[in-house]
């Protein structure tokens, strides 16, 4: 059995921020299918926030997009609220 000093000692910086980040993002998904504005899109903008920064430390630009992508409508719709 794994002992859970174990998995974190062999977690890599990226591999945190990813699970933080989708933790987050689920927060946010909750507080909207609850009604709870505008603390869900808060939860929305750290977690696009961290995602990119996954993206970033990947090097992988398709992730970065999407969340360029998805902090563009959110503040749009944000605004417009």
């Amino acid at each position: 059995m794994t002992h859970p000093d174990d998995i974190q000692a062999g977690m890599k910086p990226v591999d945190i921020v990813k699970w933080v980040a989708t933790a987050i993002q689920l927060v946010g998904y909750g507080l909207t299918g609850l009604n709870v504005v505008p603390w869900n899109v808060f939860a929305f903008f750290i977690g696009i926030f961290l995602w990119f920064a996954v993206g970033v430390m990947w090097k992988d630009r398709a992730i970065m997009v999407v969340h360029v992508g998805a902090f563009i409508s959110l503040l749009v719709g944000y605004l417009n609220a």
